[in-house]
């Protein structure tokens, strides 16, 4: 039996420009000057704890909670009123006849949201996985392996389909098959070439590319 295990940020929905914006935003008010593209070379695919222990190396102080907390609540508002899908993943879903299960390095209830918005819930259903489950973000591979034992499948009948170098890694370290996706709105031309040189055995850069992708895998594997 194969599982599907999707990313969701920067995977199944469009979600990365808005939020490291966000994150830019805190670290110029707390006097660390960034930008949103810096901000997603320096965060992209990592939970929040792991986030905010990198920004408060930066700054070299702590992040005061109430920012923290005002910060998580204005992305909530925005991915209510500006989040947007992945182009083709319904469609691509639809060609895929096999289970599958969303594992995101975001906390539940932002994940939660992002499905809900997007119009994916109904997907997944109850297969959701979030960062706060395991004791290790990505590039640990805790959370793909946590997600894997709960649908009781074998990691090496995974195939998780990521758009961080960062998920490539957990994913290999869990013993999966991987494919990197560099077609979200924060992909840059290096990022293709990122996904290979972290391992992923295949690179698509649209969702229509995905069916044949995980056939080659299945195929190739058993």
């Amino acid at each position: 039996m194969t599982l599907l295990i999707f990313d969701c940020d920067g995977v199944l929905v469009d979600s990365e420009l808005l939020a490291h914006a966000e994150l830019a935003e805190l670290m110029t008010t707390l006097g660390h000057l960034m930008t949103a593209q810096q901000a997603l070379e320096m965060f992209a695919g990592r939970r929040l704890d792991d986030v905010l222990a990198s920004a408060e190396a930066l700054l070299a102080r702590p992040i005061p909670p109430e920012m923290g907390r005002e910060v998580g609540q204005r992305l909530l508002a925005r991915f209510r009123r500006e989040l947007k899908p992945v182009d083709g993943v319904r469609e691509a879903i639809a060609a895929l006849p096999y289970p599958r299960c969303v594992a995101s390095s975001s906390m539940r209830e932002r994940l939660v949201l992002s499905l809900e918005v997007t119009g994916f819930a109904p997907l997944f259903a109850d297969r959701l996985f979030s960062a706060d489950q395991v004791e290790r973000g990505k590039p640990a591979p805790d959370l793909f392996l946590f997600a894997a034992r709960c649908l009781a499948t074998p990691a090496a009948a995974c195939i998780v389909i990521e758009d961080s170098t960062l998920g490539i890694s957990a994913a290999r370290a869990a013993g999966m098959k991987t494919i990197g996706f560099a077609g979200a709105g924060h992909a840059t031309a290096q990022l293709a070439q990122q996904l290979e040189q972290a391992g992923a055995e295949i690179v698509i850069r649209t969702m229509a590319e995905l069916p044949a992708a995980v056939r080659n895998l299945v195929e190739a594997f058993g």
